[in-house]
C-alpha cells in the first residue's frame, strides 16, 4: 500500500509545509475518530481536475463505534459523482453535511466535509462518515463528545489543528475511550465522562461538580495553564493517593486564541505498580549476580591460599587452574550485576578474560601480547558463562602449549588472536597463536588433558557446538556455535 506521502506526491498537487500538515494530521486525528463516533477519510483534490476528483490519502476507523469501512480505501479515487458534497465544500472552502452513500455501497452516511487549511490556505477535505442515527437522541456523553469533535473540527478548518509541533502519540498514552474531561473558556468543568470520573475517584478526588474550577476539587491544574499558555498539548503523569494518572491536556482554540481544553485521563496505577517490582524484581537479580561473583571470588582467594601451603607442584598446578576457571565465570556475573538484563554483551567479558590470561605469561623482558579482534554482539547469561570458560581455557593452551619455555629460560616472545564474528545462523570464535604449533597425530578425541576435556564438552554439549583445531604457521581453534541453540542449553555432565 502507498504511504500518504507517496499518494499525495503522485496524484495532488500537495507537498513541503502542507504535506507535513496533512501527515501531521494523520498522526493525530484518531482523537477526532473517537469523539465523533466515526470514520474520517482524508481527501485531496487530483492535480489539475478543479475538484471533479479526489483520492483518499488516509482513513482512520473509531473505537469507540462502529466502522463502516472494513476494507482500507487509501488509494481510493473519488469522483463528483460519488460524493458531490466533497466537491461542494471544496469549491466554496466551507463545511458542509447531508447524506450520502457509504462508498461502493448502497447504505446511507451521514457525511460531513471538513475543509482542511494550512496557512489560510485549502488543501484538503476531512469526511466525518457516520451510520444514520434514525432520530434516536444522543446521550449526554455522545453530545459532550461530538461538541468536542466540532470544536475540534473548526480547529482544522482554520488550520490550528494539527498543532504545528504537535508531540508525537507514545503507545500507552490517553485515548478518548479511557476518559475524557471538557473545560469550557474559564477552564471550569463543563462535562466529565463517567471513565475519568473513576480516575478521580482513584486519586481520591469524590468532590466532581460541574462548573467548578480543577484546583476547586483538589486537581493540580499545571498542566491544564501550561497548555492553555504555550497553545499546545501537553502530557504529563500525576501521582497521589498511591495512584497514577496519565493526562494529555489538547487546548481548544477559536481564532487561534485559547477557548477551553480537553483532557484525556488513563489510570495508569496498576501499570506503574508492575513497573516498581519489575525494577524491584531487577535489583534483586543484579544483587545475587554481585554475591554471587563476591563468593566466587573468595572461593578463588581461598584456592590460592591452599595451593600456596602445598608441597607438590602438580597439586599447585591444579589448584592454580581452578582458580582461574573460577575467576572466568566470576567476570561473567561480574557483568550481569551491573545490567538487569537476561543478555550481557559479550566483548565486556573478553577483555578481562585477555587481562586475567595475560598476567600469567607477561614480563618486563618479553610475553605473549593478546588482541581481540571483532564482536560477538549480546548473549544470554547461561551461554557467555559456557563461553567464557571455553574461552579461557582455549587462550591458557596456547600459553601453555604454543610457546614452550626452553632450558635457558630466556623470555618467550609471541601472540594470541581472538577474533570473534556473529552470523546470521551462528557465532564464530576463534584462538589464532603464532606459535609452534599442533603435535603430530594431535586428535581432540585422544587429549588426556583436563582442559580440552572440559572445552569439548561444553562446546558439543552446552552449546551444541562444534571444534576443530587447524596446523597453520602456528594453530588456529575454530568454534562455531549455532545462535538457535542459545536459547536452550542442555546440562552436561563433567569430565571424569
Amino acid at each position: 500500500m502507498a504511504t500518504l506521502e507517496e499518494l499525495a506526491l503522485v496524484h495532488t498537487p500537495v507537498k513541503g509545509d502542507a504535506l507535513a500538515h496533512l501527515q501531521r494530521l494523520a498522526l493525530s486525528w484518531r482523537l477526532l475518530a473517537d469523539l465523533s463516533f466515526a470514520d474520517l477519510l482524508l481527501l485531496a483534490p487530483v492535480a489539475n481536475e478543479d475538484g471533479h476528483r479526489f483520492v483518499v490519502l488516509a482513513q482512520v476507523r473509531p473505537t469507540t463505534g462502529q466502522t463502516l469501512y472494513v476494507t482500507d480505501l487509501v488509494g481510493h479515487v473519488v469522483d463528483e459523482v460519488e460524493r458531490p458534497l466533497v466537491t461542494r465544500a471544496w469549491r466554496r472552502a466551507e463545511e458542509c453535511e447531508g447524506e450520502a452513500n457509504v462508498l461502493g455501497g448502497k447504505e446511507r452516511v451521514r457525511l460531513q466535509c471538513i475543509p482542511v487549511r494550512h496557512r489560510g490556505r485549502e488543501i484538503a477535505i476531512v469526511t466525518r462518515e457516520a451510520p444514520t442515527t434514525s432520530g434516536r437522541r444522543p446521550g449526554e456523553l455522545e453530545r459532550f463528545y461530538l461538541e468536542a469533535f466540532d470544536r475540534l473540527a473548526r480547529m482544522v478548518t482554520e488550520g490550528s489543528f494539527p498543532f504545528a509541533r504537535e508531540e508525537i502519540e507514545l503507545e500507552g498514552a490517553p485515548r478518548v475511550g479511557d476518559g475524557v474531561i471538557l473545560l469550557d473558556a474559564d477552564a471550569r468543568i463543563k462535562y466529565a465522562s463517567p471513565n475519568s470520573v473513576s480516575s478521580l475517584h482513584r486519586m481520591g478526588i469524590h468532590a466532581y461538580t460541574s462548573g467548578v474550577h480543577l484546583a476547586e476539587i483538589g486537581f493540580d491544574e499545571g498542566a491544564v495553564d501550561t497548555a492553555v499558555r504555550a497553545r499546545m498539548p501537553v502530557i504529563e503523569e500525576v501521582e497521589r493517593d498511591d495512584a497514577s494518572i496519565l493526562l494529555r491536556v489538547i487546548p481548544l482554540l477559536e481564532d487561534r486564541k485559547p477557548a477551553g481544553a480537553l483532557i484525556l485521563l488513563r489510570d495508569v496505577t496498576d501499570l506503574r505498580r508492575r513497573d516498581r517490582m519489575l525494577m524491584s524484581k531487577d535489583a534483586t537479580i543484579r544483587e545475587i549476580h554481585h554475591r554471587v561473583k563476591n563468593n566466587l571470588q573468595t572461593i578463588a582467594a581461598l584456592l590460592r591460599l591452599q595451593g600456596r601451603r602445598l608441597d607438590s607442584p602438580e597439586a599447585r598446578q591444579a589448584i592454580k587452574e581452578s582458580e582461574r576457571r573460577i575467576r572466568s565465570i566470576a567476570i561473567v556475573h561480574e557483568t550481569l550485576s551491573r545490567e538487569a538484563r537476561e543478555e550481557v554483551d559479550f566483548s565486556d567479558i573478553v577483555k578481562p578474560l585477555v587481562r586475567v590470561v595475560e598476567e600469567t605469561v607477561s614480563t618486563e623482558d618479553g610475553g605473549v601480547r593478546f588482541e581481540v579482534d571483532g564482536d560477538a554482539g549480546e548473549l544470554p547469561g547461561e551461554v557467555a558463562t559456557s563461553l567464557a570458560v571455553v574461552l579461557n581455557e582455549l587462550m591458557q593452551n596456547a600459553v601453555d602449549h604454543a610457546f614452550p619455555q626452553d632450558e635457558s629460560d630466556e623470555p618467550v616472545h609471541g601472540s594470541v588472536i581472538v577474533r570473534l564474528s556473529r552470523r546470521e545462523q551462528d557465532l564464530l570464535v576463534e584462538v589464532i597463536d603464532d606459535g609452534v604449533g599442533l603435535p603430530e597425530g594431535f586428535s581432540l578425541d585422544q587429549a588426556k588433558g583436563l582442559g580440552l576435556s572440559i572445552v569439548q564438552a561444553l562446546v558439543t554439549g552446552e552449546l551444541a557446538g562444534t571444534i576443530e583445531f587447524h596446523r597453520e604457521k602456528g594453530t588456529r581453534v575454530e568454534v562455531r556455535i549455532p545462535l538457535a541453540a542459545t536459547a536452550a542449553t542442555k546440562v552436561v555432565e563433567p569430565p571424569a
